[in-house]
């Protein structure tokens, strides 16, 4: 195990976890909300700092990330547990497991040696479960990733403190932070966690000028209310940019939700909704027949980026992520 950051320690060995909002306070041998942090003798430790699943390489759009590198390949790693615990969660077998001590160590300085062999890579993906977990091993490879001229992109519920944010963003490139609603109520009976860290979390990495990409799962009858909708694509506008990409997914039933699929049309209609604040919106997982995966230039209007199925041809923007048309700033590429 691993010693983790942002701890306090407080009486009678009791700790309180500062990496996430919900600063968990914890007896002799107890776990937070993730699952992974355990108080030990008064001290805070990592059990998963090491623990990487789930290690490939990848398109970047499929994280998804479509303004970062486009048509490159990343390297996707993941690791165990999360702190949020949401009902519909596609990746429960790992965010939400016993934790499984029978997963290897991965050596950080493997998997760099591995990332920079692979053809047309950019860098790597913490991704899968939440990366702000593993903030300890997530951090560790990121810093190496860096000196080996690697971008790091963090794809993550955005639940995190400002402190281990901000450290987080000395090394980070890119993010994709998945907003799940903007109605609180959703959050706290979903997700079991509260809507204004995320917003927070947002506002500060566009502060920071690192490039952002917001998804947003469409659930029926749950959020997917147009009213709250317009208000969150406004709350986008004024306070991260209109040219923020968001990715509006259809919701598929899983894990302990049986609700049935999103109707495309009404993913379709809130991609509408959004265009008129938003200059990048995208639909996930139906069909790119639909025409909603392509990018267009908001200057010009000329299309810069195609995607056909599963390709990706960017053939309409310079080495700087610039429309060759009108030079409009569209991808984050170096």
């Amino acid at each position: 195990m691993y010693e983790a950051k942002y701890y306090t320690l407080i009486d009678n060995n009791k700790v309180r976890c500062n990496l996430c909002p919900h600063s968990c306070i914890l007896k002799q041998k107890e776990r937070g909300k993730c699952n992974v942090r355990i108080n030990i003798s008064g001290k805070l430790y990592s059990e998963n700092y090491g623990k990487a699943i789930g290690l490939h390489s990848e398109p970047i759009e499929k994280k998804p990330l479509y303004h970062f590198y486009p048509g490159k390949q990343i390297y996707s790693i993941g690791s165990v547990g999360c702190n949020f615990s949401c009902q519909f969660c596609q990746n429960h077998h790992i965010s939400h497991p016993p934790f499984p001590e029978d997963i290897a160590y991965a050596d950080i300085d493997y998997i760099i040696k591995a990332v920079s062999k692979i053809r047309n890579i950019c860098g790597i993906s913490y991704t899968f479960n939440e990366p702000f977990v593993w903030f300890e091993y997530m951090f560790d490879i990121a810093k190496k990733a860096k000196i080996n001229n690697l971008s790091n992109a963090v794809v993550t519920n955005g639940y995190i403190n400002p402190d281990p944010l901000n450290k987080l963003l000395e090394v980070t490139d890119g993010f994709n932070v998945d907003l799940k609603s903007f109605d609180n109520s959703f959050y706290q009976k979903y997700t079991g966690a509260e809507l204004k860290p995320v917003q927070n979390t947002l506002k500060y990495i566009v502060k920071k000028n690192i490039h952002l990409e917001i998804a947003n799962l469409i659930i029926p009858g749950l959020n997917d209310d147009k009213n709250i909708f317009k208000k969150m694509i406004d709350w986008i506008n004024a306070e991260l940019g209109k040219d923020i990409p968001l990715h509006i997914n259809r919701y598929f039933p899983g894990y302990k939700m049986n609700i049935e699929p999103t109707p495309v049309e009404t993913i379709i209609e809130l991609r509408q909704i959004a265009l008129e604040k938003l200059n990048f919106v995208y639909c996930g997982n139906i069909s790119s027949a639909f025409g909603t995966s392509d990018t267009v230039c908001p200057k010009c209007n000329k299309t810069v980026i195609k995607r056909p199925g599963h390709k990706t041809i960017a053939e309409n923007i310079d080495d700087k992520g610039n429309c060759v048309f009108c030079k409009y700033k569209i991808a984050f590429c170096c």
